[in-house]
């Protein structure tokens, strides 16, 4: 896994982030550019969305749809 500095929406999380590469850049990324490092920046938080997820996520034996689901988040 490649990262990058986290952008706005993950920064509260984590101060990286997965680089993410946009579809729009798939061939200059796969392609024969000798230098595509420029597409390793944070990609646009106005393009992503977060939410809460149990803790199941840490384990590799979990593997099934409910990771996916959004947790219910108690009040601090």
């Amino acid at each position: 896994m490649i990262t990058t500095s986290a952008n706005e929406l993950v920064a509260g999380i984590h101060d990286r982030m997965p680089a993410i590469i946009g579809v729009d850049d798939f061939a200059r990324w796969l392609g024969d550019d000798p230098n595509p490092a420029d597409l390793l920046a944070p990609y646009p938080a106005d393009e992503m969305v977060a939410w809460p997820v149990s803790t199941r996520v840490n384990s590799p034996r979990n593997d099934d749809e409910e990771l996916l689901k959004k947790a219910l988040v108690a009040a601090a």
